[in-house]
Formats: C-alpha cells, sequence, structure tokens
C-alpha cells in the first residue's frame, strides 16, 4: 500500500524487547478521488509505525513534513483491533 500523508506526530523512538528501534506516528491523508462517477474529497488519519532502519529515519522527521509512506495495514499491536500503516519504506515529498 502506498500513501501520501502529512506526519501530524510521532513519539519518541523507542526499542521493542529485542532491541528493534520502534516509531509510532500519526499521519493525516487530504485528496479528491473518483467514486461512482464523481468527485469526493477525502480525509482521514492514521496510525502508523516503523522498525528498524525506517523507524531511526522517521525519527528525524519533523512533524508536518510531506510523506510518500509505503507499507502494508496489520493490527496496530498483536493482541489489538485497531488498524495502523506499517511503514517499510518512505520518501519525503515536499
Amino acid at each position: 500500500m502506498t500513501l501520501d500523508a502529512r506526519m501530524q506526530s510521532r513519539d519518541a523512538l523507542r526499542f521493542t524487547p529485542t532491541g528493534v528501534p520502534a516509531l509510532d506516528f500519526h499521519l493525516v491523508h487530504e485528496s479528491m478521488q473518483v467514486e461512482a462517477g464523481g468527485e469526493r474529497r477525502v480525509a482521514c488519519e492514521l496510525s502508523a509505525v516503523a522498525l528498524g532502519p525506517v523507524a531511526k529515519a522517521l525519527a528525524g522527521i519533523a512533524p508536518g513534513a510531506e510523506l510518500r509512506c509505503r507499507g502494508f495495514l496489520a493490527r496496530r499491536y498483536r493482541t489489538g483491533i485497531t488498524v495502523a500503516l506499517h511503514v517499510n519504506e518512505f520518501e519525503l515529498t515536499a
């Protein structure tokens, strides 16, 4: 999955029990989409998480930055029911 979004906020870099860097952050997406033949303005907020070198790199990005994130949707926590974008790679877009 690829998502263009703005980093709204981020937590401090943390480490998993096995020592892997991890970063929790929030994204805001706004765009125009076509639905049922008409244009529709969409906006949403999405929790995101990154691990390893990607987490370290994102920890240096200031909130407000425009990003293109690539990854997959999965449970935010192993035993939870909320969904997060698990970011495997990203690039600054603005």
